[in-house]
């Protein structure tokens, strides 16, 4: 979520999305004729999330007819710059990237703008206080995310609660976003504490590391709140491990909505999912193609995206496409 952007000036509908409008630009493509090249430097491949996101982003490159030059940072920021320098020295036509992180994107970013080259940043945004160095945002409200997953905590808490919270990766955006709107509720009912918070790197491992920990060092754990299905899955494994019940001993609330993930909370050791959608790759390329072009495009586009308890995970599961 971009932490500049503090309010929306007009919606549009697009791919059923919602969006503020903005200006564009263009940029030199690297390939003969009017084909578009796009750089694209992912995060890496932490999540089933992220996988489903980076397929998106694959075969949606292919059927609009654009040359996708592709890299995994393995979740390293340095990698990712070093890619981005690499698509600035091809004369890529845009670049695409989710930081890895908020902030340190600056200079990089300015050699892309130098180079007549537009930025689009997809899943995560950035910290900068130059928003000329990229045309637009594609992705997901972290902040209403955590606020959801606040909402449900507040409605089924009874008493004194304690919630474990698993962080995604330090200093990345969903993982700050997640927290301050899961915060901002649970606020309303002093009974409910967070009484120990860590990073799980947004991976299953992680996510079953830290909540091993957790159970040997808290005495009273009531909610897991884990900022993706992948650490909450890591969490189930753990708490099964240590002789209790997920999603009775221990309830569990995650953000992403991945098949795994609604099967466990079909299967009732999950109790509530935020979703966030990782097919962003039609809703990419098209932009894509207006920036390239110089047309306008929304600052911000954000994906619009439900919630699931046990029974609209059954229902929804038959015909979940990630």
């Amino acid at each position: 979520m971009l932490k500049k952007i503090t309010t929306v000036a007009s919606v549009v509908l697009l791919s059923a999305l919602t969006a503020c409008g903005s200006g564009g630009g263009g940029g030199t493509s690297s390939s003969s004729g009017d084909t578009i090249t796009m750089g694209f430097a992912q995060v890496g491949a932490e999540s089933g999330w992220r996988t489903a996101n980076t397929k998106s982003v694959q075969d949606e490159a292919k059927a609009a007819g654009i040359d996708l030059k592709f890299s995994d940072a393995q979740q390293k920021q340095e990698n990712q710059i070093k890619a981005i320098r690499s698509y600035i020295q091809q004369k890529v036509s845009v670049i695409a990237f989710s930081p890895v992180v908020e902030t340190g994107w600056d200079t990089v970013l300015l050699e892309a703008k130098r180079a007549n080259i537009p930025v689009i940043l997809t899943d995560r945004s950035i910290d900068s206080d130059d928003t000329s160095l990229y045309k637009t945002f594609l992705g997901s409200d972290f902040v209403e995310e955590g606020r959801k997953a606040g909402d449900w905590m507040v409605a089924n808490a009874s008493g004194a609660t304690n919630v474990v919270e698993l962080q995604g990766t330090t200093g990345a955006a969903p993982a700050i976003d997640r927290k301050k709107g899961f915060e901002e509720k649970i606020a309303a009912k002093p009974d409910i504490k967070v009484v120990a918070s860590q990073s799980g790197d947004f991976t299953r491992s992680g996510g079953k590391q830290v909540m091993e920990a957790f159970l040997k060092s808290q005495p009273k754990i009531d909610v897991v709140y884990a900022h993706n299905d992948d650490m909450g899955l890591g969490a189930i494994e753990a708490i099964k491990a240590a002789g209790k019940v997920p999603g009775k001993d221990i309830k569990i609330i995650t953000v992403d909505a991945v098949k795994d993930g609604m099967q466990a909370l079909a299967n009732g050791e999950i109790n509530f999912i935020v979703e966030c959608n990782p097919l962003l790759g039609k809703q990419l390329m098209d932009l894509a193609k207006k920036v390239v072009k110089g047309e306008q495009v929304p600052e911000r586009v954000v994906t619009v995206e439900g919630t699931f308890t046990q029974e609209q995970a059954k229902a929804a599961l038959p015909q979940r496409q990630y």
